[in-house]
This record gives structure tokens, sequence and C-alpha cells, in this order.
């Protein structure tokens, strides 16, 4: 844990506007350092608050979140989209997080004083529909904005398990598109993810220290409800992580699971915690073991 004081909140662009929405959509590119830096170019000069913009080699994998008017995240999303999704080829990808598609996920989070969650996911179903349209690719909805289907559940076997399947989205082609797969967008409630990373390359720990995390959440023990977890192996940065998102966190702390981690791996050098997009600032009590940076912490 960490005695500094928490980071100030990022200021919204369009305060008061009641058509503000949070996106944090995560993108199967990671390694091609000038993609990453139109990315970020493009979303530091759209009339949005970037929160996040990071890729990781081994991960391949860059999760950006930002927020506003709805018209502005619509039109800076849209021009990600031109952007990352014909250079993607995913028969080509490799990563060690789980993945479908170029643009791969592609979460709407209604935040205070923004768009309503029905407008949310009306807002979700148009975007969906977009990206289908314009680059032809199968669009599933999850969450909110479809009808409860987990995302897990949606991307279990990856892209490859795509292929030459007859496939039933809900905007899109029946068959996954050769290069840029398939993409999910939905509407969620805010979730908090993080990796818990360690040095080494022992991944039978972290793979047990997962696996045992998503047993407490299924057999429902306190102080676990809607954490999610994954061992995974960083070999270009000499490490191994529990990667985590922690969806409900009202109810579930992160310290507590975070400490309980780091006490179950005890044969791993620890490194440092990780917060992967945003977090609001009625987590920060509870989270003392994630130091965000002040952008990375938006108004509740």
């Amino acid at each position: 844990m960490t005695g500094e004081p928490s980071p100030p909140t990022s200021p919204w662009k369009g305060e008061g506007d009641g058509t503000r929405i949070l996106v944090v959509p995560n993108w199967s590119v990671g390694r091609e350092k000038s993609v990453v830096r139109q990315m970020r170019d493009l979303l530091e000069a759209a009339p949005v608050d970037l929160h996040f913009c990071e890729p990781d080699i081994d991960h391949n994998r860059t999760v950006t979140a930002f927020a506003g008017p709805s018209s502005a995240v619509v039109q800076a999303l849209r021009g990600l989209c031109q952007l990352v999704m014909p250079v993607v080829n995913l028969q080509r990808h490799t990563g060690v997080h789980p993945r479908i598609g170029a643009l791969d996920v592609l979460p709407f989070v209604p935040v205070p004083g923004g768009l309503t969650e029905p407008e949310a996911i009306e807002l979700a179903a148009d975007e969906a529909r977009w990206i289908a349209e314009e680059f032809d690719v199968p669009v599933f909805l999850y969450e909110k904005a479809g009808k409860g289907t987990a995302l897990p559940d949606l991307r279990r076997g990856g892209f490859g398990s795509l292929l030459d399947r007859e496939l039933s989205p809900d905007f899109g082609p029946t068959r996954v598109h050769p290069h840029m797969g398939a993409s999910v967008v939905g509407v969620r409630g805010f979730l908090i993810a993080l990796n818990v990373n360690f040095r080494g390359t022992d991944h039978v720990v972290v793979d047990r220290i997962a696996a045992e995390v998503r047993d407490r959440r299924r057999h429902q023990l306190p102080g676990w409800n809607g954490v999610r977890a994954l061992g995974l192996t960083l070999a270009e940065q000499g490490m191994v992580q529990v990667s985590l998102n922690v969806t409900q966190p009202d109810v579930t702390p992160v310290d507590p699971v975070v400490t309980w981690i780091r006490e179950r791996a005890t044969t791993l050098d620890f490194a440092f915690v990780e917060l992967i997009g945003v977090i609001r600032d009625v987590d920060l009590p509870g989270a003392r073991s994630v130091s965000p940076r002040s952008e990375q912490v938006v108004k509740w």
C-alpha cells in the first residue's frame, strides 16, 4: 500500500452535458509504435477527455479510455476505427491476451449526469451497426446491450475458433472477417482493470492463483464478488501477472484482493500493480495499492 495522497480527479470536458459517456475500446495492436502514436495524437486533438492510451507489447493490445459529449466520443471512436482496424491482421497476430477482433471490445459506460442507460444502449447499437457496415465484420452485443451476454463467453476460444464457422452476430456478416475478425460492443457498469505483476517466468504460480480467484468468485465468497482473473506470462518484459477485472467495485474493494494475491505468490518477486484504464474517485479509499495518474481518476 502507499501512503501518498490521492491524485486529483480528471476534469470532464462538457461538464453538465447530459449526453456525456465514457468508452473503453480495446484494440488488437500493441507493437506498432507508429500506429499507437497516431492513436494518441488523434485522441489528444479530439474534444474529449483522454484518460488512457497505453500499449502492451506482450498482450499486443492497446487499451484506450476517453469520455465526453456523445457526439465527440463517436467522432473520435470512428476515427480510431478507421486508423486501426485496416492495419490489423489477426491471422498473423500474436499476444497473450484473448481476442477475437481488431477492435476487440468496445464498452460504453454511463457516467453520472450523462446518457441514461437506455440512451447508452441505443448509442452502442448504433455504433455496432456502423462498425459492421463500415468494415464488414460481425459485431456481437454484450452485457446490458446484449441480453446479459458476458464478454468471456463471446471471446472464448479466440479468433481461431471463429474461422470457418457460421456465426449469429447482432450486426454484420455471418462469417468472421479474415483479418479484422469480429467485434464485441456493449454497455456495462464501471469496472476496475488492473494487473498484479511479478518478476520472473514461473507462470504456474500465477495460473494457479488466477484459478483460485475464479473459484472464490464462483463460490460467492465475501470480498470476491465480480472478480475475474487470468494468469499471463509477459515474456518480453520478463514478468508474469495476474490480470484482474473487478466488475463490482461498489462491493469489492481492490486492496484485499491484491494483498491476498501477493500473499499467495510466496515464490515470486512482486514488481508492481498496474491500473489499466480508469478508476473512480470513490474507489480510491479501497485501492491504495494502485497508483493512478491524475488523468486516470474520474469524478463519480
